[in-house]
């Protein structure tokens, strides 16, 4: 039931700042080579519906800065979606309504355990890359959408953000995974910059996006 609680914590809601972001570990699926979006879904998976806003917000201006061009899942996924758990087949229309509408990517991110450091480590270590598919993904995690009950102040969180390819005739399929460690949670204007920030870095970094500076120097 505790393990539960907390992965039905998300980033936008429990995580009210931080001072301090770091990239703990990241995964590039070695069967994809090259890829970048030009339309891409950002999910916040919250029951923060403000604070999943902000989150999506943000990360749709920074990507609109290089070119891509990103629709908020709190646009796409109505009240309605959200506010009860979906089986596969529902999530299987959602990705073929993506796909009518041209979308080839999905940014999804959660938080998947909050711990003391000791444990932290411990349970990051047996995280990888188990979930290969967003609908996969989703299914296991979207009783986030349903909690929005708060929990004990701890030392440490993890999160976790994928980018999943939609792919024609096929599941949609991981590229890149990566997680992240915050401290020490303050204001939560401070994580969701700071945690942005650090996401495009670290896309840039894999050649998954091009950079604002790259772009307009082209």
């Amino acid at each position: 039931m505790k393990r539960y609680l907390l992965m039905g914590f998300s980033i936008l809601s429990i995580l009210l700042g931080c001072s301090s972001v770091r990239l703990h570990k990241t995964y590039r699926n070695p069967d994809i080579v090259l890829f970048h979006a030009n339309k891409l879904l950002v999910v916040g998976m919250t029951s923060e519906v403000c604070l999943r806003d902000a989150f999506e917000s943000s990360l749709q201006l920074e990507f609109s800065k290089r070119g891509i061009e990103t629709m908020k899942s709190i646009d796409l996924f109505d009240v309605d979606f959200t506010s009860s758990r979906r089986s596969r087949e529902e999530l299987a229309r959602v990705e073929e309504q993506l796909l009518e509408k041209d979308f080839d990517a999905i940014l999804f991110t959660k938080v998947v355990d909050a711990q003391t450091e000791t444990m932290l480590r411990q349970n990051t270590d047996e995280q990888g890359t188990s979930f290969k598919s967003f609908s996969e993904d989703y299914l296991a995690h979207q009783g986030i959408y349903l909690d929005p009950e708060s929990y004990e102040k701890t030392t440490k969180y993890l999160t976790e953000t994928s980018l999943y390819c939609i792919c024609v005739g096929k599941d949609i399929d991981l590229v890149w995974r990566s997680y992240y460690e915050i401290n020490n949670p303050g204001s939560s204007d401070r994580v969701v910059k700071d945690y942005v920030k650090i996401v495009l870095e670290q896309m840039q970094e894999e050649e998954l996006i091009i950079g604002a500076t790259q772009l307009s120097s082209q």
